[in-house]
């Protein structure tokens, strides 16, 4: 059993696993568990989840890190759940779960379409996001005019992380972190509007919208139920939580203005800190989550999902592998970079430049073998990537070196690439669930266990390696992302023929 210390629990929902982490006050892993859930395409481009499930799993990992950990539930000072921002996870009238759309879903990209051409501009005044396909609020104004009959069931509109929050607690709240994020508040004040809303035509439904709080307020308490279901104390403190790409930064060392972060997870999420935002309508979005802390992000599904996506495809081929992201990784090292390499083109979720976006390689050739194919995945991440981090820098936005966190950090040769590729210098955490670690971190504040946020990502963060960008691969890099970009530029027609032809079928 262990000594009588405090622990801090985070939990990171992701699109499809949730993860439970316990960490000591120093910020030091003692248990995790995780689970994998499932998505359904009931048609093509919507990607569902069972919410139900989502809880079960959750209560699954929780009794399990307890248990691994032998740690008492009244040691634990309190729980933060960190989420993937974006999509749309409802509760009835009764509050039973309703619906639950993730954030790959596309079945908006018309609507979105046109309310960017209709109220843009003036959507981007308000809450300084354009409306994108699965974005929360555009989510919720197609369900009003396609699905009536689920809209009017709805009772409240949550986030991914708020629906585990209200699972625990009963409360029905959110946070400015998720809520800014995806789009349904007035920037920078961080407040409900019903002029935003009804820009997106849903006059109205402030009465879906939960409570907004602060990221490191108190949300609620552990329920009896809860606390049943989950082997954690009733009673335990829970906090409102993050939008994961936050929460993941502060779990990675990032939280001062100028500092930077780089997420090669499911999304490529690009996002530097600043004391006020940045008003660019170039820039994808900005989310606000203290006082005088802004994170101003580029950012889309073209990331390290795209080498999930090859090993489940194609290395796994439905079979267990043993360590399939090490056989990638393996073949990647032997190929020695060439200049007339293939081409990856990581759009397989489309792209923040349209929906339409496919992936593909260009440029293949006999003698090629599967590591090229592997390397221009790699680059072809990296250069997107870039492309973020330079619409950033022509807002204004800027910054010398940057923490790389996400399952992409986890491989010995993508934080080179990106190194090399962006010319900064690139840092890995020592912590590999940055996102759950950033959710404690937000306890730690919270409890009153630290001080503020730079105190907390002090004490609990520390640096694994460094990487140093190394001046001969600049040139490379810089010729191969230009073709890249030329490329991208080409295909854009076939893309939207295609996008043309699935419409007719």
């Amino acid at each position: 059993m262990a000594d009588r210390k405090t622990y801090l629990l985070g939990l990171d929902a992701g699109n499809t696993i949730i993860k439970a982490v316990l960490f000591d006050l120093d910020g030091r892993q003692v248990a995790m568990s995780a689970q994998d859930g499932t998505s359904t395409t009931p048609m093509p481009g919507h990607v569902e989840r069972d919410l139900s499930q989502l809880w079960r799993n959750a209560g699954q990992v929780i009794r399990d890190c307890l248990s691994r950990a032998g740690v008492a539930p009244e040691q634990i000072a309190g729980v933060g759940c960190a989420g993937h921002g974006n999509g749309l996870y409802a509760l009835d009238r009764s509050d039973a779960p309703l619906i639950g759309i993730q954030s790959l879903d596309t079945r908006a990209a018309d609507l979105a379409a046109a309310l960017s051409r209709e109220s843009g501009v003036k959507l981007h005044e308000i809450c300084l996001q354009k409306p994108w396909p699965s974005q929360t609020p555009v989510l919720l104004a197609w369900l009003k005019r396609h699905r009536p009959q689920i809209y009017d069931r709805i009772g409240t509109v949550f986030l991914c992380k708020d629906f585990i929050t209200f699972q625990l607690t009963g409360a029905r709240v959110s946070e400015t972190s998720d809520m800014s994020g995806c789009g349904l508040t007035r920037m920078p004040d961080c407040h409900y509007d019903p002029e935003l809303l009804a820009l997106y035509g849903l006059d109205g439904a402030e009465a879906l919208l939960p409570r907004l709080i602060q990221p490191a307020d108190i949300a609620g308490h552990v329920t009896a139920r809860a606390a049943q279901e989950t082997g954690l104390a009733e009673g335990t403190p829970v906090i409102g939580g993050f939008f994961d790409v936050i929460s993941s930064a502060l779990g990675s060392g990032v939280s001062d203005p100028g500092e930077a972060s780089i997420i090669a997870g499911t999304w490529s999420v690009n996002q530097v800190f600043s004391q006020a935002p940045v008003v660019d309508p170039s820039v994808f979005m900005v989310s606000g989550f203290a006082k005088d802390r802004f994170v101003n992000i580029d950012s889309s599904a073209t990331s390290a999902a795209n080498l999930e996506w090859y090993v489940r495809t194609l290395v796994e081929r439905g079979t267990h592998h043993e360590d399939p992201f090490g056989y990638c990784n393996q073949l990647l090292g032997q190929v020695t970079p060439a200049l007339d390499d293939p081409i990856c083109q990581p759009f397989l979720y489309g792209s923040g430049q349209g929906a339409e976006f496919r992936g593909g390689y260009f440029g293949l050739a006999g003698w090629h073998g599967e590591g090229h194919l592997l390397r221009a995945l790699f680059e072809g991440v990296v250069f997107e990537h870039r492309r973020h981090i330079e619409v950033l820098r022509r807002a204004g936005v800027r910054f010398e070196a940057a923490v790389l966190s996400g399952g992409g950090a986890r491989s010995p040769h993508w934080p080179q690439i990106f190194a090399d590729c962006l010319g900064v210098s690139i840092r890995v955490a020592e912590a590999r669930e940055t996102g759950a670690l950033g959710a404690a971190i937000g306890v730690a504040v919270a409890t009153g266990l630290a001080e503020d946020y730079r105190g907390a990502v002090k004490r609990m963060t520390r640096t694994q390696s460094h990487f140093a960008p190394n001046v001969e691969m600049r040139a490379h890099y810089d010729r191969r992302y230009k073709l890249y970009s030329d490329l991208n530029l080409a295909l854009q027609p076939a893309w939207a023929q295609l996008a043309t032809l699935k419409a007719d079928t």
